[in-house]
């Protein structure tokens, strides 16, 4: 279970990463929580995909995705792709967050399962996969517990397809849904308001994205398609692209 390891107060539903970017006292206490000086340089990097210079007061980044003068930071980011609504008290609730992503942690456990059922892969490549489909397992079953512990009801997890050919077009997918992964969480880090929510999106976060570098760079893709700063994907257009590998059931 995601057990809640930071206690920092949050200011009338202010999403978690703008309280941290505006406090660094409150910021100091969570990178401490939840990994030192490994997870504060992830953080950082959120911040800046978020549009934010991580140093006292946040700037915010308009619609366009251009950051404030004198920032240095980069264009586009979370800010660019940031969905409507983004009050925290009119947007999508920490619970409907985890639940999406349970709905994608069922896709990649489906997944590594049909594949490692295909007995396309050996030695090292299948112990990759072994790897990674043990961690979508325990990143499942933390969400899942989560979900349940904040008194909701987890997602039902849908029946899915796989178009498995060779073992090329195999790791391709397998690319594609990791690094769909990494945006997704990226995409939701600026709407979390729980603390605990966010520190345990950004330790899977940043597995996904190092399944997705090591099966880029498998393929001969770079390990950052996107350069020194992630693009975020929002829900909608993660859930669109991972809706052909759903069964819809039949009226």
């Amino acid at each position: 279970m995601l057990e809640p390891r930071t206690n920092l107060p949050n200011r009338d539903g202010e999403p978690a990463m703008e309280q941290l970017a505006r406090d660094p006292s409150s910021r100091k206490r969570f990178l401490s929580a939840v990994g030192g000086a490994g997870a504060a340089t992830v953080f950082a990097g959120l911040l800046a995909a978020c549009g934010q210079n991580g140093g006292g007061e946040g700037e915010r980044v308009g619609d366009t995705g251009s950051v404030g003068a004198g920032s240095g930071g980069p264009t586009g980011g979370a800010a660019a792709t940031r969905q409507k609504n983004p009050d925290p008290k009119m947007g999508t609730s920490d619970l409907e967050i985890l639940n999406y992503a349970l709905s994608l942690e069922y896709l990649e456990n489906a997944f590594y399962a049909r594949v490692l059922e295909s007995d396309l892969f050996t030695g090292s490549d299948l112990e990759m996969i072994k790897g990674f489909a043990q961690n979508e397992r325990e990143h499942l079953e933390a969400i899942k517990a989560t979900v349940q512990k904040m008194g909701g009801e987890p997602a039902a997890e849908p029946k899915t397809k796989f178009p498995l050919g060779k073992p090329t077009s195999v790791l391709t997918l397998a690319a594609t849904l990791e690094n769909a992964g990494a945006a997704a969480y990226l995409g939701q880090a600026n709407r979390i308001r729980s603390k605990e929510v966010l520190a345990a999106a950004l330790s899977i976060h940043t597995v996904e994205a190092r399944h997705a570098a090591a099966l880029n760079a498998l393929l001969g893709l770079a390990p950052e398609p996107e350069g020194a700063f992630a693009v975020p994907a929002p829900m909608e257009e993660v859930l669109a692209s991972v809706q052909q590998f759903i069964v819809t059931p039949t009226p």
